[in-house]
């Protein structure tokens, strides 16, 4: 794990983590694996998982996933357009 993910990771643990003070590391770790859906063993569980997890725990489950959300188009027909090159991003 590169250092800024695991930065990320810890800034978005410390604010989840605050909500349940009563579970000790592992213990959430695991709640937050078994919110996520994630079955496996937890030595198995990706930062990846955990990162985007936190950053969607609380939020409406329709939501744009961050990191997609540059490229999310609400019509489908302006997407189909703009990859075919007829609409041209202002830059």
């Amino acid at each position: 794990m590169k250092y800024h993910r695991l930065n990320e990771l810890l800034e978005l643990l410390q604010p989840a983590w605050q909500k349940d003070p009563d579970l000790n590391l592992l213990p959430f770790l695991q709640k937050l694996a078994q919110e996520s859906g994630f079955s496996g063993p937890l030595s198995e569980l990706t930062d990846d998982v955990l990162i985007y997890h936190l950053k969607m725990r609380d939020t409406d489950s329709q939501s744009v996933i961050p990191g997609l959300k540059k490229d999310y188009e609400v019509d489908f027909k302006t997407a189909l357009l703009r990859a075919r090159g007829v609409i041209k991003d202002d830059e």
